[in-house]
């Protein structure tokens, strides 16, 4: 029987004078003129979790995230961004910024590194994704948009509604973000997909 793959979570800092998730997450909260159990049921989580997490007290998976990031009418590239936005159209090998989701076991990870800058008003955002062997993503999200993606090394598990497909380097996919998804490295080695999003999600 397969063991579930443990689950990643972002973890909460400050970088080069940026401030932290729980910081972003308060700000938001503020701005959208909504209470702690307000989130929180919209979330579906408690009060006091919200709360440690506005004080960088806990970290959420990426589940949570994009629930938060429903909740407070924000994205979770927004609530997580360690990078200014720019206007800069090249991003070079070896330069591009890489947001970690660690598993709790800190036996692997999730990397997603990043292809396209942050900028204000874009619609688009392209990452790689760079999955550890048996490591998968936190459950089915959905959320609003449209995806596609190429396996560019390895292979991975995709789960899109209530089918799930093997995919090995050369394949390609593309479906709505509305439907169920997530995916799982099944393999013994680490597997890099390019996926482009839109609107702008991680």
């Amino acid at each position: 029987m397969r063991k579930p793959s443990p689950t990643p979570s972002f973890k909460a800092h400050h970088t080069d004078g940026l401030p932290s998730l729980g910081m972003r997450l308060r700000h938001a909260r503020k701005v959208a003129g909504l209470t702690l159990k307000q989130v929180a049921v919209a979330a579906s989580c408690s009060e006091s979790l919200i709360s440690k997490l506005e004080n960088d007290a806990a970290s959420p998976s990426l589940a949570m995230l994009h629930r938060l990031a429903g909740a407070l009418g924000s994205n979770v590239s927004t609530l997580t961004s360690e990078e200014w936005v720019s206007d800069e159209p090249v991003l070079r090998a070896g330069d591009r910024p890489v947001k970690r989701f660690v598993k709790r076991n800190k036996d692997g990870e999730i990397g997603l590194e990043r292809i396209t800058h942050l900028q204000k008003g874009g619609l688009l955002q392209g990452n790689i994704h760079i999955v550890a062997p048996g490591v998968a993503s936190d459950g089915l999200i959905e959320h609003p948009g449209e995806e596609m993606g190429y396996v560019l090394t390895g292979s991975i598990e995709l789960t899109i509604g209530e089918h799930t497909y093997s995919l090995t380097a050369g394949d390609a996919f593309h479906f709505p973000s509305n439907l169920p998804h997530g995916y799982r490295n099944g393999g013994d080695s680490e597997a890099r997909i390019l996926w482009v999003n839109t609107p702008v999600t991680f």
